[in-house]
This record gives C-alpha cells, sequence and structure tokens, in this order.
C-alpha cells in the first residue's frame, strides 16, 4: 500500500535555535501539520564558515531530515539557504531568500531596502541579486552582523550589550535612509524589540518566517505540497546535534506559548 504523503511532517532546519521562529509561525499558521526541527548548535555559527564547509553540513542535515520520512524541508538559515541549489534533496526544498526579497520589492515605499545577516549571507549578495530579479530600481544596503547570533543562542535578547551592538550595526543603514529592513538570520526576530527602539516607526522589519508562510499555502492550494487533513492538531520534534540547559531554555521562551518539548540528541 502506498504511503499517504500528506501525513508525513514537515522538516524544519537551522544552524541553531533561531529557526524555531520558523517553526513558531508555521505551527501557528498550519497547526494541523507535523513538524520535525533540527538545530544544528553543535556547529554554529554558519555565517563565518566556507560555502564549501556550508554546503557539506547542509547535506548532512538533509540526510538526516530525510531519514526521517519528511514531505518537505525548510531551510530556515539564511547562510544555508545560500548554498541550497547546490545540494540535492528527494524532498521540496524552502529557502528563506527569494521569499524574504520579493516581500520587501513590495513593502518599500522608497525603493531603499536594508539587510542585516550573517558574513556568509552578506558575501554572498544573495539578497542584493534576488532584488535586482524583482525590480531593479531597489537600493539595497547590506551589514553583516556577526556577534547578533551568539548573543541571541547565550540568551541576551534584552540586554543593555545587545541593544548597544544592534545600535552600532543598523545605524549606517538608518543613515542611508532605508524604509525597510530585511531580517536575513532567522535569530534576528527574537530581537525585533531591540531593532524596534533603534529603527522607530518608520521601517518595516521582513521576517522571513512570513514569507515562507505564503510560499508554503500557496503550494498547498496548488497541490504541490499535500496537506494534512485529518483533523488533529499537528506534533513536532525538536533534534539538536548538542544540548545544554541554555538551549533549553533559550527554545522554551521562543517556542512559548506553545507546550515545551525536549530537545531530543542528533547524531550527524
Amino acid at each position: 500500500m502506498a504511503q499517504d504523503k500528506s501525513l508525513l511532517p514537515i522538516g524544519v532546519f537551522d544552524s541553531g535555535l533561531g529557526g524555531l521562529t520558523v517553526l513558531r509561525h508555521l505551527r501557528e499558521r498550519f497547526s494541523h501539520e507535523d513538524f520535525v526541527y533540527l538545530g544544528d548548535t553543535a556547529r554554529i555559527p554558519y555565517g563565518s564558515k566556507s560555502p564549501r564547509t556550508i554546503q557539506r553540513y547542509l547535506a548532512q542535515n538533509l540526510a538526516f531530515l530525510n531519514h526521517l520520512s519528511v514531505k518537505a524541508v525548510v531551510v530556515a538559515c539564511n547562510s544555508a539557504s545560500t548554498q541550497a541549489r547546490f545540494v540535492e534533496s528527494p524532498v521540496p526544498l524552502y529557502e528563506v531568500i527569494g521569499p524574504g526579497a520579493l516581500r520587501a520589492s513590495i513593502t518599500t515605499q522608497n525603493s531603499r531596502v536594508g539587510v542585516v545577516a550573517t558574513r556568509a549571507t552578506v558575501m554572498s549578495e544573495c539578497y542584493p541579486k534576488e532584488i535586482e530579479k524583482l525590480k531593479p530600481s531597489i537600493e539595497v544596503f547590506q551589514q553583516a552582523c556577526p556577534l547578533l547570533v551568539p548573543l541571541v543562542e547565550e540568551g541576551w535578547d534584552d540586554d543593555p550589550i545587545t541593544n548597544l551592538v544592534v545600535y552600532r550595526y543598523l545605524s549606517p543603514l538608518l543613515a542611508a535612509g532605508i524604509d525597510t529592513l530585511i531580517l536575513g538570520c532567522t535569530h534576528y526576530p527574537i530581537l525585533k524589540k531591540a531593532f524596534a527602539k533603534v529603527l522607530g516607526g518608520h521601517v518595516q522589519m521582513v521576517d522571513s518566517a512570513e514569507a515562507i508562510g505564503d510560499q508554503i499555502e500557496r503550494d498547498f492550494q496548488l497541490h504541490k505540497l499535500p496537506a494534512k487533513h485529518d483533523g488533529r492538531t499537528g506534533t513536532f520534534h525538536l533534534y539538536t546535534t548538542d544540548v545544554s540547559d541554555t538551549f533549553e531554555a533559550l527554545a522554551r521562551r521562543i517556542l512559548a506559548p506553545n507546550p515545551s518539548a525536549k530537545l531530543e540528541l542528533a547524531e550527524i
């Protein structure tokens, strides 16, 4: 008897726990779907790694998720998304860059878009290239923010030091006159309050989780991805390549008010 693919879970992958912001949004939006999350916490950050290394890590993590029989994989990590086209997968891959660029191109009113991301994402020029395809008249201003992911993973998302670092990173973008800011790393939505303090009310933030949700919903409607319709609330399982009390606490904070789930160790 053929397996009903609609009942298979959706895999979500990130280099750490920042991708839980994407998982939280997807669970709220597609409450009947099952999800499996993998955070490669043992090898974070990806943003300082070479493209070749990121490709190897991505292939290994996709193999782990495919071994769990997922029907699709969301590559929530921006650094890994820059290399997704170079890695083979037997199931559909959803990367965050294309949807985020599309939403920013629609959101901006003055055609000046900022991007905050890891060094790997900034060096890849992926957002400027994608936005140019959509609307060449838009100017894109990028800022690498290598200190933000470690601060989030440390749980310092509401800390005076983090607020100061955010101010230092965002100041050049504000000086450039941006009206839209792409949060080019899934850890960054955790810092929205810190960003808002610096940006004020005149700069719109683009969260890739919402953009990815739009793309998956379109594919459900077009039957490009089989949706689950058994009526029950979906489940989720969390795997990480390294487990610590800090990771457990951060996962609980990001997923609140969802029921907490234990982080299971993934051997990769």
